[in-house]
């Protein structure tokens, strides 16, 4: 996956916004205001900062030798994950879903159910 790949994927899952507040070089894909990947280089490597359940985080980290800690980030509830390095495509777009998921069920029940509402949950929860 390229990047331009990558980014019309974070780009469709639903109400997902665009934002850069740490410069032009760190795209920060957010829903509802809350932050689920962010895009920057790291060791000279497009990378992809993703939410991730803890032991989910640990066993990505296991098995892919392109998934480390989150750079710059909790490293417990986030990974970093290299893009076109060695973790497959459909796998890098389920780490995404998972993210996305993860952020959208952290939300305050009244913007959630206004996802679920607009959207349904299968488009919301895909990655679970």
């Amino acid at each position: 996956m390229n990047k331009d790949e990558l980014i019309a994927y974070l780009d469709s899952k639903p109400e997902s916004v665009r934002d850069y507040p740490f410069g032009p070089e760190a795209l920060v894909m957010k829903v509802e205001g809350k932050m689920f990947a962010l895009l920057t280089r790291h060791q000279d490597r497009d990378a992809l900062n993703l939410k991730c359940d803890p032991l989910q985080a640990q066993q990505l980290r296991d098995i892919w030798q392109d998934v480390i800690p989150g750079y710059h980030m909790n490293k417990r509830h986030w990974n970093t994950v290299f893009i076109e390095g060695d973790v497959p495509d459909p796998e890098i777009e389920r780490i995404i879903d998972h993210s996305y998921a993860l952020v959208v069920r952290g939300l305050r029940k009244a913007d959630r159910l206004r996802l679920e509402i607009r959207h349904g949950t299968d488009s919301l929860y895909c990655g679970e």
